[in-house]
Parts: C-alpha cells; structure tokens; sequence
C-alpha cells in the first residue's frame, strides 16, 4: 500500500489535485459500496470530491480528490485502509502541463 508520495509540501490555502487508484481488497467492491451506502464517502471537511471512474470488473477505482493540506487526504485514507490498498499520485490538469513545459520554439530563438 502506498499512500505517500514525495512532491514537496503543499502551499496553505492553494488546493492540490490527487488521483487516487483505490485496488478493492480480495478483490471485491461488495465492502466498499456497502460502507459507502451506509455512511457516505467519510471525507474530511476541506478534503472535495472531484470525480471518480470504476473499472469494469469491479476491482479498481480511479478518484480525483482536492485539497490544500494533505493531512485531510490521509485521514480520509485512514477510514477506508482496511476495505481498500491506495495509491496516490498528485496531478496537474493537461492545461498547467502544456504551460510548463517550455516550447522548442520559444528555447530555440
């Protein structure tokens, strides 16, 4: 399980985008949708549901989740650790990415 990863501290106040692969243990969604149905998505305030896809075999999601203060994530984690493995990547949009990497037009002039 890895619900870590190294990329710097996150700056107060300015949100900071996750994808969330959760693998569903045994694998099985039976214990994550009953929970869900039953108590909700369990998130911290200040922790935002963006979007999320399931494969088709039930086995794995893929969630995007918003925050500024990356302690929220890792609680929200801690409510589900024992139904599903995480891992945890911070993301940028395709936009933010296409305006950092410098265009070999602009290097080469």
């Amino acid at each position: 399980m890895s619900v870590g990863t190294s990329f710097g501290p996150l700056v107060k106040g300015v949100a900071v985008l996750f994808m969330v692969l959760e693998h569903f243990r045994h694998p099985d969604a039976t214990p994550v949708y009953e929970r869900f149905r039953k108590l909700g998505r369990l998130a911290p305030e200040g922790l935002r549901y963006v979007n999320s896809w399931v494969t088709s075999d039930l086995t794995r999601c893929y969630q995007v989740m918003e925050c500024d203060d990356r302690a929220l994530l890792d609680q929200w984690i801690a409510a589900w650790r024992d139904i599903v493995d995480f891992e945890v990547v911070p993301i940028i949009t395709s936009g933010e990415a296409a305006a950092r990497v410098p265009s070999t037009e602009t290097m080469n002039a």
